[in-house]
Parts: C-alpha cells; structure tokens; sequence
C-alpha cells in the first residue's frame, strides 16, 4: 500500500488534502487516480486508510475511510542520536536508517574533528527533516523521527538530560552490560577521526557512559548503526 505524510488530519474531519510535492508523486510517479485506496499517517503515530476522490495541479482530495495500525511500531525506548556532522551522503545514510531503527530524535552534532561547520549544518537541516520523513514513508513508521537544529558538543554535552547517557568511544569504553534497563536513552557517536581526548574526559565528568565493541574501529555510520540496534535489542522491541 502506498503511504503519504499528511500532518494534522483526524477522525474528527475525515477530509483532507495532499500538498503539491505528495500530488505530484502520487499522480506522475504512481499514477493513481481517483478511486485509489491509500495509507496517509500523521507524524504523531496516527495512520489512516483512505481513498482519493480528486487530483488537481497543487493539491489531492481524499477521505479517511478508517483508522488502522501502522506496520512497523515505535519502541518503548525512547533513543536521542546525536552524530558527529559527516560531508556527502554518508549521513545521510545515518538519518535514513536512525528511522529504520526506532530512533525518536536526532541531532546534528559539531565536534572538534568534525567535517562540517555548524553554519553548513544549519543550512542542510530542512533536507534532513525530508529525509526522516521519506525514511518512514518507506519502513512503516507512523511518527516523524525529530532533527534538531545543529548543535556544539560542548553545549549538548553541558545540557540538561533525562534518562541515561551513553558514549561510542573506540578507546577507554567498557562494554555494554554496565548500561542499566532504562526506558530514555542520549546516544553520541563521533565524526570521522574519532573523538579529542579532551571531549572523552568532558563527556564523562557529565555522566556518559563510555562502550566500546571490544576496541574495533568503525566507520560513523557502522557504529550509529550497530549501536543502536543493540540498545533497541537490549531495552526496546528487537529482541
């Protein structure tokens, strides 16, 4: 079934539209046409069966025929990412699959090694929030992955945080069992070259927990990736 991102709709108003970017993809790329039984879905974990009834130029017309399930459920682990800024499409990847994942929310994050400055960031940011949002299009979330405006490490690591903190740092982690059940987790992966010694020491005077997988090397996008999924299998729904 073919899914769209239509924000503030609900059972209350059964009628809704599609903006242009959705009416273009449905009506040039999948060629529906009035009639057709789609899925839209909220943002906020809401999904819909519903069926257009017009196609314009800008703008589709739909009705919601029912409320039903989204395919893939969001985890009881609510997961914060903070990556350290990549170039390319390589964070991309990280974004794309931070929402396959279950993460709830993703920061860009600026470290000393990093290959973006904040200002580049900041100017990528809306590209990345597509980026969420087509990720869960695809892997059958029902709740947008949240991108926060680029933030320093110094100021995230000294800010308020709920739940517990977890460091990937290839050099001076322990393993993963001294994590404790918690239900809210602040996860920071690093850039490309790894952390200064200096944000190692900052991070543990303000709580985080340093892992490591045993002193292997891996690329930013590998550890986001393995990292997350075995915090997901640990105290989440993969298991």
């Amino acid at each position: 079934m073919h899914r769209f991102y239509v924000p503030n709709i609900s059972l209350t108003n059964s009628s809704f539209e599609l903006n242009l970017e959705e009416t273009r993809h449905l009506r040039d790329v999948l060629r529906l046409k009035p009639g057709a039984v789609i899925n839209v879905f909220d943002g906020n974990g809401n999904e819909y069966e519903s069926e257009i009834f017009e196609i314009g130029k800008k703008t589709t017309l739909a009705n919601i025929l029912r409320q039903i399930d989204p395919s893939s459920s969001e985890s009881p682990l609510s997961i914060t990412l903070a990556v350290g800024l990549l170039k390319g499409d390589k964070y991309d990847l990280v974004l794309q699959k931070a929402v396959e994942l279950g993460v709830k929310t993703f920061i860009p994050m600026h470290t000393h090694r990093s290959e973006m400055k904040v200002n580049e960031a900041e100017k990528r940011t809306e590209r990345w929030r597509k980026i969420a949002v087509e990720a869960a299009k695809q892997c059958g979330r029902a709740t947008i992955m949240t991108v926060e405006d680029p933030m320093i490490f110094n100021k995230l690591v000294g800010s308020e945080i709920a739940g517990r903190k977890i460091m990937f740092a290839e050099e001076g982690g322990g393993k993963f069992s001294q994590i404790e059940t918690a239900d809210e987790l602040t996860v920071l992966i690093g850039p490309k070259g790894g952390w200064e010694a200096e944000e190692i020491d900052l991070a543990k005077r303000s709580d985080f927990i340093a892992v490591t997988f045993g002193g292997r090397i891996l690329r930013v996008e590998t550890a986001a990736i393995a990292v997350c999924s075995i915090l997901q299998h640990r105290f989440g729904d993969m298991n």
